[in-house]
């Protein structure tokens, strides 16, 4: 009875935030004869640099959708790319998203997913030297064939941040052989911090079409990061902006900005092709497409987004900058947890929340050895709280939160 009792306590305090937010699994895919007399509408659509793609300014991330029925919706509102992830549910979700995809016609969608190779460090954004690009040749095609697909369109090098782990020989080599098989149509980076360096050195490769960063109206230092995104696109390259919404929210019982003015925000950068943004349910989808037809900032909404961005609330977006890596006792994956938190709170995804914290090599004790913690983050979390708070998911077994 403790037992139940406790799990209850989890799954009211922890997951209760995620339930207005998901689509019924019920939603029904309609493959019949006539399901696709009726082409998906034209939306409004921005090149995705050198690679002749024309996509619309709303992609859709697909980490926290739990049917195939939504992916299908989304594609005939007139979403055209579709990202998913090889560590999105054990690669579960490329063979929903599959499956959302199934039996359209092949040049009427894109999809794109990240594969993280064996050997990558996410804390420091290093290769060890277990890294092998056979092995991680072999993951891409695995992810070719949870898709059911003949080909990839985009298989990004996710966690990318160090110069010399961008341009490693090893990767640069595995991204042209799955070209030129014509497994992958195109590849690039996907960096969460140190983007500068990151895209810099993409941009320098000529081996990389585009890049998936992290791009809101809280970001520190912008003008470093658009020179970046500038010298990027000049070189051929395309953007893609994730994270747009700077978390979701200012704190997890907070009220965020209106979700379409950040959205709005980031698309006044034309250089910016499209967002990639992790919709749930069709009030989502249908506010992302209105959004993306009137691109226009009112008074009200700069206002908005500049109290959001000076206020006080240190809100739930982790800067990603690393600086508190170092300074903890204990070495823990920092940026890491608060992603997670970012996850739980801001985005409701739970699942991918719960993989995040799985996946950072966390001690059982978490903090415990701390009676105060000695990081000092220049964003101005309280890490402990933030910590211990979201630990509480790591004893929920994935089964329960599917559940």
């Amino acid at each position: 009875m403790e037992t139940k009792n406790r799990r209850e306590f989890l799954k009211k305090s922890v997951l209760g935030i995620s339930g207005a937010a998901l689509l019924p699994s019920s939603l029904k895919i309609d493959t019949g004869a006539d399901a696709f007399k009726t082409a998906p509408p034209e939306l409004p659509s921005r090149l995705l640099g050198k690679t002749g793609i024309s996509t619309p300014l709303i992609s859709m991330g697909t980490s926290g959708v739990t049917s195939p029925g939504f992916v299908r919706a989304a594609y005939e509102a007139g979403i055209k790319l579709f990202f998913s992830a090889t560590y999105y549910g054990e690669g579960n979700n490329e063979i929903l998203v599959g499956e959302g995809l199934k039996g359209l016609p092949r040049d009427s969608f894109i999809v794109g997913t990240a594969s993280s190779p064996d050997g990558l460090d996410t804390r420091s954004g290093t290769l060890s030297g277990n890294f092998s690009a056979q092995a991680y040749m072999k993951k891409a095609e695995e992810s070719l064939k949870r898709f059911g697909l003949d080909h990839i369109d985009i298989l990004l090098f996710p966690y990318a941040a160090k110069r010399e782990t961008v341009l490693h020989e090893g990767i640069l080599k595995t991204m042209e052989q799955v070209k030129k098989q014509g497994k992958v149509r195109f590849t690039g980076i996907a960096s969460h911090g140190d983007t500068v360096e990151a895209l810099n050195a993409a941009a320098a490769s000529g081996i990389y079409d585009l890049a998936m960063i992290s791009y809101n109206f809280k970001i520190q230092d912008l003008d470093s990061l658009n020179t970046a995104v500038a010298n990027a696109v000049n070189k051929g390259m395309g953007i893609i902006a994730m994270k747009t919404t700077a978390g979701g929210g200012r704190d997890k019982s907070g009220s965020p900005p209106e979700i379409s003015t950040a959205l709005k925000w980031v698309l006044q950068n034309e250089k910016v092709s499209t967002i990639v943004s992790g919709m749930t349910s069709l009030d989502e989808l249908q506010k992302n497409l209105a959004m993306i037809r009137d691109l226009k900032m009112s008074e009200q909404d700069m206002k908005d987004l500049k109290i959001a961005s000076a206020g006080s609330e240190t809100g739930l977006y982790c800067q990603q900058c690393r600086e508190c890596i170092p300074q903890c006792p204990h070495n823990l994956d920092i940026p890491a947890i608060m992603r997670s938190y970012m996850y739980s709170y801001g985005y409701r995804n739970m699942e991918q929340a719960w993989f995040t914290l799985a996946e950072a090599g966390l001690p059982n004790d978490l903090c415990d050895k701390c009676e105060t913690c000695s990081v000092k983050c220049p964003s101005g979390f309280n890490l402990k709280k933030k910590i211990a708070d979201i630990s509480r998911l790591r004893d929920v077994p994935r089964d329960f939160l599917l559940a």
